[in-house]
């Protein structure tokens, strides 16, 4: 069963919307060490209920997605097809963390998948 584990905020300047979240919300927000431009948000006391996400840039409109937590992109993506979904993003690897997609249901909601893999390039 997929669980959502991860949520992102998707805006044209994440490095003003991290000094947002942090100022409002009290979060920690720091800029990820991998190669892509993206800011590591965490809600909380991991004890606590709730999750952790991202702020990542966007060309577009600002947004938010839900990432669920799956086996395999793969199976996934065959199973959004199959039930009238399309693909947004296809298969990617986001390094030394695993692989995601990106995916909108019959209705127009976006979201995205991620596979742990630590070996993902």
């Amino acid at each position: 069963m997929g669980r959502v584990v991860h949520f992102e905020l998707n805006v044209p300047n994440p490095q003003r919307a991290a000094e947002f979240y942090r100022r409002v919300f009290g979060w920690t927000i720091e800029k990820w060490q991998g190669p892509l431009d993206y800011w590591l948000v965490m809600t909380g006391d991991e004890a606590e209920p709730g999750i952790d996400g991202g702020i990542g840039p966007t060309d577009g409109a600002a947004a938010s997605n839900i990432v669920i937590g799956v086996a395999s992109v793969d199976e996934v993506t065959e199973e959004v097809l199959a039930a009238g979904g399309t693909v947004v993003v296809p298969k990617m690897a986001v390094p030394g963390v695993g692989w995601t997609a990106y995916y909108q249901d019959p209705e127009g909601i976006v979201l995205g998948v991620m596979e742990s893999d630590p070996s993902a390039k």
